[in-house]
């Protein structure tokens, strides 16, 4: 489980089970598990005014370098 926030402000934005390895360049919706920031019109945005990412049908699209993540990664 993966904790994704804010690299602006810090804030939490989701936790995620993040499934192998690489970089998060989308997160499914159905693997998090807790959303803090919830999804404005179609957007993923911090309450500091960031876009994190945009909604994309079953799976969020996340902008690269507005985003910081830990956890650990579950392994295929």
């Amino acid at each position: 489980m993966i904790v994704i926030r804010c690299a602006a402000c810090k804030r939490k934005i989701l936790k995620y089970r993040k499934i192998g390895k690489g970089r998060v360049l989308k997160c499914y919706k159905d693997r998090v598990s807790r959303w803090y920031v919830p999804l404005k019109d179609g957007t993923l945005v911090c309450p500091c005014g960031c876009i994190i990412g945009t909604d994309a049908g079953t799976w969020i699209k996340m902008r690269q370098n507005t985003f910081e993540y830990s956890g650990t990664v579950v392994k295929k």
